[in-house]
């Protein structure tokens, strides 16, 4: 059986209508005849969701008892069991109850779609994980239960759930969404004008590049490739040069105009060696396209303005910006250039000219490494070299020229041949040698139509001919050759000084240079493989570009480091002189693999060295804070078992305390350590519901002598978003600690006070008090500030309450109290936004 499809309703905002709207297409499916079930759906309380789930078959709950309370969950097994045609699944997003069969709802969707369940589901654009910081900034609000966007990506479909912020604003107080206690709060934070307008906007735009997915996969599939302009895509042709800076800012802006614009830089390389741009120029370049929000391409093409249309349609761009052309005036004759190409070529795609300083002033050298003088020129040097000698004579013999001497069509053919050297070098200019002066013998020299040369001084006329062709082409290959080597060696200078001035500031990574090897040598893909052995079987360490090859004899060029590391690139042969500049890459990822290794190393180090502070001061601990109330239970329970002496009923219930006392301690300090040992191991999963003060501070305060602390928690204070077992062990730990070190006649108090969207709970005494420096590190494990030994503990306290309020998405942090003393101040999450449907 093939998977199930996967239907998610994407809410703009709490209380849109995301729910109702799934259960409205429940209806209609089961109106249509299909198996419908409901696997969860949570209405909330509201009626008119309540409503609809009627007449819709319901699968039990399966119920979990977590620190004492009960919760229902989904039943995975028993949907699994039923396996309806179609499942409803609220609240994609969800954390599972501790103990659950997966820790996220998601997962559970998972696995009803693996077992061909179809399953429509709800989802806010608030719980998508890439948009946690957006949300947070937006709101105030960090949403701790958020679903991987790939996960929604994936879905077959996504049906935005949407509504104006003011028709919201006027559901929540009609009392459609939150119980009218709840109605105020909401609408005065979480449901603000401006709060609703962001997502709702964040949602249009998230569903736009979902769209754009779609239709991009149906042009392909359709094979389209003109431009439908549903979307303004801005393609900007780079070559390399300083105008590219200009060029980029421009598109920048005419992007901006339009909401949703894409911004996309290409550069197009020749394919025949290192690029012509200088390496320096271009990563500038990168960094500013992706400063500005947009992103970077590298194109292989000969031909630029056909390379850039290609890669233009084949984003379905909607504008190309290009720059004045650098030629010079007199270039115009070898043709129209790239962007007058484009802009004839481009049809339905809108091309901006922007002109720039740089107009006129000559194009960007290319390094061209197979051939010094290019390919062009090396053509129009045979065709003048071999064809002008034919043509020459053509003409010569048509007009017919007096024929008495051949001092005049020397001079005519030695023209050519040096025509012939300065366009294509030595090779052509010899050919036309030979040709001029086999049809001089041949057709101007007496005796005519014969190889024979009757006059001496017509054979010492031949000699100076064709020794002057040679020595022409030998000077005129001579100087191509040391152009190109001087253009080769400057380029191979430059990306060896760029590339050491990125190792010792120490700016790249792996990835990055791996991606600059393939940028630079215009390759497809780049590997670094390694092995453990020096005859062992290759892994691959990194790798950019498809399809990277596994093994150094699949490549089309490897560069060997050592016996176990090498570098290599597949889509074209490299030229034998780029393998010097290729070295210096590989030894430098080579370097880089290392350095990244090392830091793992001095990182796990690290993680041990305080893993072996711990564990003694956990040693220290033991032999000393522990110690002490074990001594007092058994001296007490020593005494009572100790036949020698009768006591009397008052002095035995006192040894009993005692006893009561001392287990009550060490119940005290393993529970903090081991709380400690949950921290630092991460296994802490707080269980994050609406949760009232008025509950959690009365037991938190339990232990507390009588008097010793006054709580002031106003009756009116919002709910927190909080684990309630995690926030009264907190809560507890920085009670006793406070009144532990308090002095005088005033008690600790216990105040609690809105600020913003979070609520804060201040813990005060009036101690002695700590220095600034020492705020931070009495949170630290294992830390009593000046070690004194005063009363029971092992200087876990704080330090568990401040990992707990952490893990709760909340703050610990320590101030003085007014006239003397310190303050420990909780700050919390209030429960207007988060985990709303």
């Amino acid at each position: 059986m093939g998977r199930g499809r996967l239907r998610i309703y994407l809410g703009a905002a709490p209380g849109v209508g995301k729910t109702y709207a799934m259960l409205g297409e429940a209806h209609r499916r089961a109106e249509r005849g299909t198996d419908v079930a409901i696997a969860y759906v949570e209405d909330h309380g509201r009626v008119h969701t309540s409503e609809l789930t009627q007449g819709l078959e319901v699968v039990p709950r399966r119920t979990l008892v977590h620190r004492g309370a009960a919760f229902t969950e989904m039943d995975v097994d028993a949907v699994l069991a039923r396996k309806p045609r179609v499942a409803l699944v609220d609240e994609l997003a969800h954390s599972n109850v501790p103990g659950s069969r997966n820790a996220k709802r998601w997962q559970d969707v998972e696995e009803l779609l693996e077992a061909g369940i179809d399953v429509i589901s709800t989802v806010n654009i608030q719980h998508l994980e890439s948009l946690g910081d957006v949300v947070e900034a937006i709101t105030g609000v960090r949403q701790h239960e958020t679903v991987p966007d790939e996960v929604v990506r994936r879905a077959d479909q996504i049906e935005l759930v949407d509504m104006a912020p003011e028709a919201l604003r006027r559901r929540l107080a009609h009392g459609n969404v939150y119980a009218p206690e709840k109605v105020d709060a909401a609408l005065a934070n979480y449901f603000r004008p401006g709060n609703l307008t962001a997502l709702r906007e964040l949602a249009l735009l998230w569903v736009a590049d979902r769209v754009d997915e779609y239709l991009q996969r149906y042009r392909a599939d359709h094979a389209i490739d003109s431009t439908w302009q549903a979307r303004e895509r801005i393609v900007v042709g780079l070559t390399g040069g300083p105008e590219g800076r200009t060029l980029i800012r421009r598109a920048a802006r005419i992007a901006a105009k339009g909401s949703g614009s894409e911004l996309l830089a290409v550069y197009v390389a020749r394919s025949d060696g290192l690029t012509g741009a200088s390496p320096k120029e271009l990563t500038v370049q990168r960094a500013l396209v992706e400063d500005l929000g947009g992103s970077f391409h590298h194109v292989l093409g000969d031909d630029a303005a056909q390379a850039l249309l290609d890669f233009a349609r084949g984003v379905n761009a909607t504008q190309i910006v290009l720059g004045s052309s650098r030629r010079k005036p007199w270039q115009w004759i070898l043709g129209p250039g790239v962007g007058a190409t484009v802009a004839r070529d481009s049809g339905d795609i809108d091309v901006h000219i922007v002109t720039h300083e740089h107009v006129a002033r000559g194009r960007v050298r290319p390094i061209r490494r197979i051939a010094r003088l290019g390919r062009g020129r090396t053509i129009a040097g045979w065709v003048v070299g071999v064809g002008g000698p034919l043509l020459l004579t053509w003409v010569l013999t048509a007009i017919q020229i007096s024929r008495g001497g051949t001092h005049t069509e020397m001079l005519l053919y030695l023209g050519l041949t040096v025509g012939a050297a300065l366009l294509g070098g030595l090779f052509p200019a010899l050919a036309s040698a030979a040709v001029g002066s086999l049809l001089i013998n041949w057709f101007f020299t007496p005796p005519l139509h014969t190889l024979t040369i009757a006059a001496g001084e017509n054979i010492i006329a031949m000699g100076v001919f064709i020794a002057v062709a040679l020595a022409v082409a030998y000077v005129v290959d001579l100087a191509a050759r040391q152009t190109a080597e001087a253009a080769r060696a400057r380029a191979e200078a430059e990306t060896l000084s760029f590339l050491a001035g990125t190792v010792l500031r120490g700016e790249e990574g792996l990835p990055a240079l791996l991606e600059r090897v393939q940028e630079t040598f215009q390759t497809e893909s780049v590997a670094l493989l390694e092995r453990d052995e020096d005859f062992g079987p290759w892994r691959v360490a990194g790798a950019v570009g498809p399809h990277p090859v596994l093994r150094p004899e699949d490549a089309d060029v490897d560069v060997p480091v050592g016996d176990r590391l090498a570098l290599a690139l597949s889509g074209r042969v490299l030229p034998a002189g780029d393998r010097r500049v290729l070295g210096a890459f590989a030894a430098q990822a080579a370097v880089l693999l290392e350095r990244a290794r090392l830091a793992e190393e001095a990182a796990e180090a690290r993680r041990l060295a305080e893993g072996n502070r711990i564990r003694t001061a956990l040693l220290a601990a033991v032999s000393h804070d522990l110690r002490t109330p074990l001594a007092s239970i058994k001296a007490s329970v020593s005494s009572l078992r100790s036949a020698d002496v009768e006591w009397e009923p008052e002095d035995e219930a006192e040894l009993l305390a005692g006893i009561e006392a001392g287990a009550d301690r060490l119940d005290h300090l393993i529970g903090n350590l081991l709380d400690m040992s949950r921290l630092q191991t991460g296994a802490v999963v707080p269980l994050l519901r609406e949760t009232d003060l008025d509950e959690v501070v009365p037991l938190a305060l339990l232990g507390v002598p009588p008097g010793a602390v006054r709580a002031d928690i106003p009756e009116s204070l919002p709910m927190v978003r909080a684990d309630a077992g995690l926030l009264e062990r907190a809560l507890g730990n920085v009670v006793e600690n406070a009144v532990k070190y308090n002095e005088g006649s005033r008690p600790v108090t216990v105040s609690a006070s809105v600020l913003g969207r979070s609520l804060e709970i201040r813990v005060a005494d009036c101690g002695p008090g700590i220095p600034d420096a020492a705020k931070e590190k009495v949170f630290e494990p294992f830390q009593r500030h000046g070690d004194a030994p005063r009363g029971a503990g092992v200087g876990l306290g704080l330090a568990v309450a401040r990992g707990f309020a952490e893990a709760m998405g909340g703050t610990l942090t320590a101030e003085d109290t007014p006239g003397g003393g310190l303050t420990m101040v909780f700050t919390l999450p209030t429960a207007e936004g988060p985990e709303l449907p």
